[in-house]
């Protein structure tokens, strides 16, 4: 192996320094929780491979779940983080492109979002491989991936968090690691990283909860089981109206629309929480108003929601700053459009934006009116798919879900603009170049 400068890269710790060195197996592969440098490393051992130790037979490889993950988790740290300045000048990539130049050496960039993406390597003769984020992507793909690296001395550099323990990458592979002579695997976690301060680490570490706390803080593999939100607490979340503090910004009015379910919107608003002394404190977020109406047409279901808008008991809260509609429901859309108002689709990431609503709750910055009776009803039934666990897969029980499937898009699709105000996370720190929130 190459050795790699000293003053190419900042201060390693002594399982950054191993693994750098030993990463000499044809599967390597690195995984734990988040923040602890296990993308840094694995870049700077990717980049000494296609410099030095690639064989010259061969294609190289670099897949993620999407070019545009690749890009944001990966190329755009080579850009601006200082730690990867080195290496920038011989790093050329354009966001989007099929592929890349790293040190003279053409590599294909590729997205493997579902099983279609299997096809797109078949054919392939390759020499080197980076893997970001190895659980995303699918096992077809990547028992696909295996067998195209077949030029003698052809390496795979691999990272990943933490999954269910029934995912297929702890079942088949790292569970029966004995079997795998030619794998090498690492676990880390956020201590192994020393460009973390531990005033970072604290705050990190209070920003998630549950689930989410075990696998990326702690890195385990954990399954999902029980309610989802189990930080929720009536006691300490439901407020009633006459306690609201000032709404300084109602951000969003987001709807679950349903010909076959039920319809729920929910109305979000941002205001300084009241402590115990009349004082106001953090920015948090509040579940103002919510909309439940009966079974109609889409343009009966569209009146009913602009008669609930314009209900509202306050000025500002009948003209949110966003309308967004389930991005499934392009009819109902449509007869806003044309009844001229205009409306955003909801962001409809399920995990990420279960995440986000987890750390809210947990961290206190997340609260319900008590005129919200169907949410306050829905929350602690929420539950995780125990059948879709034992395949491995994290997802929660998709019926009796209208309430919480609208809560998350008003609160996910409006967190840009609220997150400056009420951060879930502390900015990114030097050997930190990992994308969790899409992993999550």
């Amino acid at each position: 192996m190459t050795e790699v400068p000293t003053d190419v890269v900042p201060p390693l710790g002594k399982k950054q320094r191993r693994a750098l060195a030993r990463s000499t197996a044809r599967v390597n592969l690195l995984e734990g929780s988040i923040r602890s440098g296990k993308t840094f490393i694995y870049l700077v051992r990717w980049f000494t491979f296609v410099a030095v130790d690639a064989p010259k037979r061969g294609a190289l490889l670099m897949v993620g779940k999407s070019r545009d993950s690749m890009y944001r988790n990966i190329f755009e740290p080579i850009e601006n983080d200082p730690t990867l300045a080195v290496f920038a000048p011989f790093v050329h990539y354009k966001q989007g492109a099929p592929t890349a130049q790293i040190f003279g050496r053409t590599v294909h960039i590729m997205g493997a979002a579902d099983a279609k993406a299997e096809s797109k390597i078949r054919g392939m003769t390759l020499c080197g491989a980076f893997v970001d984020e190895l659980t995303t992507l699918p096992k077809d793909f990547f028992k696909q991936l295996l067998g195209r690296l077949s030029v003698p001395g052809a390496m795979m550099f691999a990272t990943t968090n933490p999954d269910s323990p029934g995912h297929w990458l702890k079942m088949e592979y790292l569970d029966k690691i004995g079997d795998f002579p030619d794998w090498q695997t690492w676990h880390f976690v956020m201590d192994d990283n020393p460009g973390l301060t531990d005033a970072y680490k604290a705050s990190l570490k209070r920003e998630y909860s549950g689930l989410w706390y075990r696998r990326f803080i702690e890195g385990e593999w954990v399954a999902a089981e029980g309610a989802v939100y189990q930080e929720w607490d009536p006691e300490r979340h439901v407020i009633r109206f006459d306690q609201l503090p000032n709404i300084e910004r109602v951000l969003i009015a987001a709807l679950d629309y349903g010909t076959t379910h039920r319809t729920r919107a929910y109305l979000l608003g941002m205001g300084k929480h009241i402590d115990e002394n009349g004082r106001p404190g953090e920015d948090c977020l509040y579940v103002l108003s919510e909309f439940s109406p009966g079974t109609s047409t889409v343009g009966q279901h569209a009146a009913l929601f602009y008669e609930w808008l314009q209900s509202q008991p306050v000025d500002s809260w009948r003209t949110p700053d966003w309308l967004a509609v389930d991005p499934a429901a392009a009819v109902f859309r449509q007869q806003l459009f044309a009844d001229g108002y205009s409306s955003m689709r909801a962001h409809n990431a399920v995990l990420p934006g279960i995440q986000t609503i987890s750390s809210l709750l947990a961290n206190g910055r997340l609260f319900v009116v008590d005129s919200c009776p169907h949410l306050i009803k829905g929350l602690p039934g929420y539950r995780w798919d125990s059948k879709a666990t034992e395949r491995g897969k994290t997802v929660p029980i998709k019926e009796d879900d209208d309430e919480v499937d609208a809560l998350r898009y008003a609160v996910y699709t409006s967190r840009r603009f609220w997150r400056d105000q009420i951060p879930l996370a502390p900015a990114r720190s030097t050997q930190d170049t990992e994308e969790e929130s899409e992993a999550a």
